[in-house]
């Protein structure tokens, strides 16, 4: 069986991963936009698909492992976004030729994932001060490049770090901070600069969850833009913050609802944000993992 291939006609490498796909002459490949690939993806699975290719940025990844996880469909990644992090983190490689020679031929490995009120993330989530710089580099996309837009919302971010109430709820124990940002990533994250929220190749599994105390506002956008950045290089010293690797954990805060960051994307959630590790809910074609941590 042929196996179906889905671009997103709308990612920054769209045509040559669409042409990568083509020349390796094992996929039945088709350009859908955006909002369609979750769709293509669900009626691949119901048409009996034991392998899905999808080519995107990681939004687009996690839409589709969305209507894969906890199915034992496998899912192969073709890196065509701008950052492609969770591609990036498994191993996939970024020589578009060389992704689509492991789509076809490699073999799946199961990859642990995490929801946020049901829905599913690979990589990170957080609330607070990502959100504000999201809104902005949205906002900055609308006129200029991705990488220019993520340095103008940085500044911009810069002068609104604004503090909030929030409450952690972690193995039963309730936490009150004053924060500008909690973090929450899928697998053990680097608490140090430069690579500060980058994961921890070979590291633990569990959800890491980073609140910052930190007050000064350089150290503050440290951590906000981590996500973004996989690490600040130039930023000074590291934000002041307790960690907690966990399988759960509830975020309170005052309001009752507001938007998230999930993926690098906005989505709006209704408070309390209950976030659940899901551990080997994904089969994913990958390299074979790096050795675990001691």
């Amino acid at each position: 069986m042929t196996v179906p291939a889905f671009v997103n006609a709308q990612a920054g490498t769209a045509a040559p991963a669409k042409q990568a796909l083509d020349d390796a002459g094992a996929f039945a490949v088709r350009e859908v936009e955006g909002a369609g690939i979750a769709g293509a993806v669900r009626a691949a699975v119901e048409r009996g698909a034991r392998r899905v290719v999808v080519a995107g940025g990681d939004g687009t990844i996690a839409a589709a492992a969305a209507e894969l996880a906890g199915t034992g469909v496998e899912l192969a990644v073709m890196p065509a976004g701008t950052l492609n992090h969770f591609a990036r983190d498994l191993g996939i490689p970024a020589d578009l030729a060389d992704a689509a020679a492991l789509a076809a031929g490699g073999t799946a490995r199961p990859v642990d994932t995490a929801t946020v009120n049901g829905r599913l993330f690979l990589n990170t989530s957080s609330v607070g001060a990502y959100v504000v710089f999201v809104r902005a580099r949205e906002r900055f996309e609308r006129r200029v490049g991705y990488r220019l837009a993520s340095l103008l919302a940085a500044a911009a971010t810069l002068g609104r770090l604004n503090r909030f109430r929030v409450e952690l709820e972690v193995d039963g124990v309730r936490r009150s901070y004053l924060t500008p940002i909690v973090f929450v990533g899928v697998g053990e994250r680097e608490l140090r600069l430069p690579m500060l929220g980058s994961r921890v190749p070979g590291g633990r599994a569990g959800l890491h969850v980073f609140v910052v105390r930190g007050r000064t506002r350089a150290a503050l956008l440290a951590l906000a833009l981590v996500a973004a950045a996989r690490g600040v290089k130039h930023a000074r010293g590291t934000p002041r913050l307790d960690a907690f690797l966990v399988d759960r954990v509830t975020i309170v805060m005052r309001r009752p609802r507001g938007n998230v960051a999930v993926d690098g994307e906005l989505v709006p959630a209704v408070v309390p944000l209950a976030y659940e590790l899901r551990a080997n809910a994904l089969a994913v074609v990958a390299p074979a993992p790096a050795p675990d941590r001691a």
